[in-house]
C-alpha cells in the first residue's frame, strides 16, 4: 500500500471556503512545486520538511477514530504526491466522509475529477503578487464543477484587477464557487470591499482566514 509524505494531522476549524467555521481534519502533505511570495506554509513545503511516511490505511483508520465528516487534503501540494489517487479514491468509499483537496492551481485536476464521489477542489490562481502566475494551468477551469472553488488570494490592487478579469474572462462564477482572499496585513480589507463595489462582482465571495484571527497568525497545526 503507499505511503505519503504526512507533515502532520490535526483537526480544527475550516478558516476558510464553503465551509468556514465548521469542524474539519487537516491532513497536511510536504512539498509544493511553487514558490509564492506570502506563503504561509514554507515550513511544509522544503524539501528536507519533516514528514512522516504514513499509509492509506494508516490515514483512513485516523480519520475513522476522529469522527469529523470534513476532511482537507492539503499542503505544501497534494497532488504531487505519488500515487494520491489510490488516497483519493479509498477516502471515497468512505461514507462518513465529505472530501476537500487544496491545489495550487498549477497540477492538472482531470484524473482526479473523475474519480467517483471524489473530492471537491478549492484550486488557487496564482495572481501577480504571488510571483507564480506563470504556472497556473487555465484548462483546470474546465474541469470546475459547482462544489468546487477559485481562490484568488489578493496583495493589492493589481491582483484585485487581475483577478477580476480571470473571473470575467473564464465566467468563473457560473461555475463555482468564487473567493477573494486577503494576503494578512498586506492588504486593506475595505479596498476589497470597494473594489467588490466599483466592479459589481456578484456572487464572488470576500473571506477572512478565519484561523488566523482566532489565533496567533503564525501558529501552526490549528
Amino acid at each position: 500500500m503507499t505511503n505519503y509524505k504526512v507533515v502532520e494531522i490535526f483537526s480544527s476549524i475550516n478558516g476558510e471556503g464553503t465551509r468556514a467555521g465548521q469542524l474539519a481534519v487537516f491532513v497536511r502533505m510536504q512539498g509544493c512545486n511553487l514558490n509564492c511570495t506570502y506563503c504561509d506554509t514554507k515550513w511544509a513545503n522544503e524539501a528536507d520538511a519533516k514528514f512522516h511516511w504514513t499509509s492509506t490505511e494508516e490515514i483512513l483508520e485516523l480519520l475513522r477514530s476522529m469522527e469529523i465528516k470534513n476532511v482537507t487534503i492539503t499542503g505544501g501540494e497534494p497532488l504531487l504526491q505519488e500515487e494520491i489517487g489510490e488516497l483519493l479514491e479509498a477516502m471515497a468509499k468512505e461514507e462518513n466522509l465529505r472530501v476537500e483537496i487544496e491545489t495550487n492551481g498549477s497540477v492538472p485536476l482531470q484524473p482526479f475529477a473523475e474519480i467517483p464521489n471524489g473530492p471537491s477542489f478549492t484550486m488557487d490562481y496564482k495572481l501577480p503578487g504571488s510571483g507564480m502566475e506563470k504556472y497556473m494551468l487555465p484548462e483546470n477551469f474546465a474541469v470546475l464543477r459547482a462544489q468546487d472553488t477559485v481562490k484568488f488570494v489578493v496583495k493589492d490592487y493589481e491582483d484585485l484587477c487581475r483577478a477580476r478579469d480571470v473571473i470575467r474572462e473564464y465566467d468563473l462564477t457560473e461555475k463555482c464557487h468564487v473567493y477573494l482572499s486577503p494576503v494578512y496585513g498586506q492588504i486593506e480589507l475595505e479596498n476589497i470591499v470597494n473594489f467588490m463595489k466599483d466592479n459589481r462582482l456578484n456572487d464572488v465571495n470576500m473571506q477572512l482566514q478565519m484561523h488566523k484571527i482566532i489565533w496567533d497568525s503564525e501558529m501552526r497545526g490549528v
